[in-house]
């Protein structure tokens, strides 16, 4: 299985402004920091305010940040809400097949044990699990070190 480019880049966004706490951030020093166009961004952006992990914050001096603390957002919450699909094979969701053997194949009952697993292996980890302990991700990410930063480290 392959998280999507939009899942992907919606796990930065929320590690970027879990780097950040205590700050507002720009929508855009967030794709610069990832190279990404700013509309790609805005797009992915978009469910992730509607389900609360970014709240956004209107203004000049406006920006977007967690909805919720890094620790409480786990990354199956994350792949789930991104992610349009999990069929894995043409039986996976139980629509249409020309398969002859969707009632004697136990392909359909591997494929979900596998995808329990994988799902179950994401919500054992936040996206604070991801950000923690790593000096470097601030500077690496382009995000000014403050004493909050510091103390962070």
């Amino acid at each position: 299985m392959r998280l999507t480019r939009q899942t992907n880049y919606a796990i930065r966004i929320l590690m970027y402004l879990a780097t950040n706490p205590g700050r507002l951030s720009k929508l855009g020093e967030v794709a610069r920091s990832y190279a990404a166009p700013e509309p790609f961004m805005f797009k992915i952006l978009q469910p992730l305010v509607s389900s609360g992990l970014v709240e956004t914050v209107r203004g000049r001096n406006g920006g977007i940040r967690l909805g919720r603390p890094a620790s409480t957002i786990n990354l199956r919450e994350v792949v789930e809400l991104m992610e349009e699909s999990f069929a894995m094979a043409e039986c996976f969701d139980g629509g249409v097949t020309d398969c002859p053997l969707v009632f004697q194949c136990e392909l359909n009952s591997a494929l979900r044990q596998a995808l329990d697993a994988f799902l179950s292996t994401l919500e054992r980890f936040s996206i604070a699990d991801l950000v923690e302990n790593r000096p470097f991700l601030s500077q690496t990410l382009g995000i000014p070190m403050t004493t909050e930063h510091v103390a962070l480290s």
